[in-house]
């Protein structure tokens, strides 16, 4: 009897330290500065209990990290899954001070995360559990100090809530606290949809460097969440032809083009992509190595590892989800001319959108969608055009181009401010 062997699972920390330290040792970073950005400031455990249903008490452990507050307040997403590690957390919040940096908004990296499958909740049991979290972080967040947002399984809804909790405890309303608010709350016009605009701009950007034809171009989007089906959308609408895409549970291929709106309509009557009508289901390994122009991963990390970068047919990898790349598969990526669109850079739009909505809240003012929209393609497109100049100029990748430019701006604020006391 043979037993098939398991890959070691990849810890998300290691892989975000070792991008740093790539980075590092290329700008030649003080050894001191480089032990500070190398860690996070401030990392929060806590297990809180909540009410079920039923009557009973559950006990939940969550997580709420500040990478880097150099540059501003913290900046970065809940998510609630049942796989959430403190690791997971460190590397989303050391990532999302990159990524802040990447697009010039005055923002440090922070993250959160709750141990949970919130599918198998009542909407009464996340809403308990929801408040409960925000009030053991409350510690932490703040309008001036660490700002949250949606992220896997949280949505505007969550916001709302967090939001609540937040101004019922201080006694009066605060719509600052968290981005990604409804806009009855206080919310931005175009954040939903932010992400997915975001990278799509990257990808115009990417086509027209590349001399790429964008229209007649196929592309797979992994992840059929927030950022995958709105990006679906989005980018179908330039006439790309969506071949493959995926959600949790399965993956569909038609090499023809799938109708994005009737795929959304499916899902959301069946739950799942898999079994939408003209399409072949395929696994969501095997939507990673389809043949297509565009790879686009909106799910979760460590999708894209030595195992199967060697397989990846895409020209373009754009990387709409945080760290779905492995350092070892981006030098395989590289040396086989796959132009990839760093996370930290692709799915900057945002963290750029949530800025935009708190920058309204404080001055309690509302934007139009079109300049929110206006804002964020002439600031995804000049990060953009930074990183590639300074990829070509440094003979480097992309990702290696946008952590040289994102570390030495935190870097420098960071000298800048000095060691406290």
């Amino acid at each position: 009897m043979t037993t098939e062997q398991v890959a070691p699972a990849i810890n998300p920390w290691h892989v975000a330290q070792r991008q740093f330290d790539l980075a590092a040792d290329r700008l030649d970073l003080d050894p001191g500065l480089r032990q500070v950005l190398r860690e996070p400031r401030r990392e929060l455990t806590v297990h809180f209990p909540v009410k079920m249903d039923d009557g009973s008490v559950q006990v939940f452990s969550g997580y709420r990290v500040q990478h880097n507050l150099g540059r501003g307040p913290a900046k970065g997403g809940i998510r609630y899954h049942q796989d959430v590690t403190l690791d997971e957390v460190k590397a989303l919040a050391m990532w999302m001070t990159w990524k802040c940096a990447v697009v010039g908004i005055p923002y440090g990296g922070g993250k959160g995360g709750v141990v949970v499958d919130p599918k198998k909740l009542s909407r009464r049991e996340v809403e308990g559990l929801t408040r409960r979290f925000a009030t053991e972080i409350e510690v932490l967040i703040g309008p001036e100090r660490d700002i949250p947002a949606p992220d896997v399984n949280t949505n505007a809804q969550t916001m709302a809530w967090i939001m609540d909790t937040y101004s019922m405890h201080v006694g009066y309303t605060v719509p600052g606290v968290v981005t990604g608010k409804p806009i009855s709350l206080g919310g931005s016009e175009g954040r939903n949809e932010a992400t997915a605009r975001g990278t799509v701009f990257c990808v115009e950007e990417a086509a027209a460097h590349l001399g790429m034809d964008l229209a007649a171009s196929t592309v797979a989007i992994q992840g059929f969440g927030n950022a995958g089906s709105i990006a679906a959308t989005l980018i179908s609408q330039h006439g790309v032809r969506v071949v493959a895409v995926s959600d949790s549970s399965a993956a569909i291929h038609d090499t023809n083009g799938l109708d994005i709106a009737r795929v959304i309509a499916w899902k959301a009557e069946h739950g799942t992509v898999g079994g939408f009508p003209g399409s072949r289901d395929i696994s969501n390994a095997q939507l990673l190595e389809v043949d297509c122009d565009i790879l686009i991963p909106a799910a979760l990390e460590n999708q894209i590892t030595a195992r199967n970068a060697g397989s990846i047919r895409a020209r373009v990898v754009a990387e709409a989800a945080n760290g779905p790349t492995t350092p070892d598969a981006d030098e395989i990526l590289h040396d086989r001319g796959v132009f990839i669109i760093p996370d930290i850079l692709c799915n900057a739009g945002g963290v750029t959108v949530s800025y935009f909505e708190w920058v309204q809240d404080l001055n309690r003012d509302h934007w139009s969608e079109e300049v929110v929209n206006s804002k964020l393609r002439e600031i995804m497109g000049r990060a953009f055009g930074e990183t590639l100049t300074l990829a070509e100029a440094q003979s480097v990748n992309m990702r290696t181009g946008a952590y040289l430019l994102a570390v030495d701006r935190v870097a420098s604020a960071t000298a800048l401010r000095g060691l406290y006391p």
